[in-house]
């Protein structure tokens, strides 16, 4: 099963043609044939035998371009902005913070994304500290002393 598993994330992996391939679809195409005939003869797509024949005129060039998303996050070149929101307001949400860089910086950005450059700064953003020790239902384990520190991921048990 493993296996198999593997062979359809393999098979769903896409590569960038080979340079030898493109070298030849475009040598055939410099040598008078059309690009949907190159693309034939070779089992291309016709727009792929057009946009390397472009590149090539363009930059001389047939290495193909970075796939996949490029490094880092959009919000990297505003942090300051934003740990400058969270100074100035440390109560804000995730989502009062995406409508200011909306606004403000004309970045659109989802709160999971601002979530997400917290995270990836080993920074936590969270509304409120803990809460209060509840009087009527029991909020922590049975070994804590009344009036310690109180996390604010307690929970009532039982």
């Amino acid at each position: 099963m493993i296996q198999c598993l593997q062979a359809i994330l393999e098979a769903e992996m896409v590569r960038a043609y080979g340079i030898e391939l493109r070298e030849r679809v475009v040598g055939a195409i410099e040598g008078g044939m059309t690009a949907r005939a190159a693309a034939a003869r070779f089992s291309v797509a016709p727009s792929s035998a057009v946009k390397w024949h472009q590149q090539w005129r363009s930059e001389g060039s047939l290495e193909p371009a970075r796939q996949g998303h490029p490094p880092g996050s959009k919000l990297d070149t505003h942090e300051a902005f934003i740990l400058g929101l969270v100074l100035v307001d440390k109560d804000i949400a995730l989502h009062e913070i995406a409508g200011r860089l909306l606004s403000e910086r004309e970045v659109r950005a989802c709160p999971a994304t601002v979530w997400h450059f917290f995270a990836k700064r080993g920074l936590t953003h969270k509304k409120r500290q803990g809460t209060r020790p509840s009087k009527s239902v029991r909020t922590s384990k049975l070994d804590a002393r009344t009036g310690l520190k109180v996390s604010s991921t307690s929970t009532r048990n039982g």
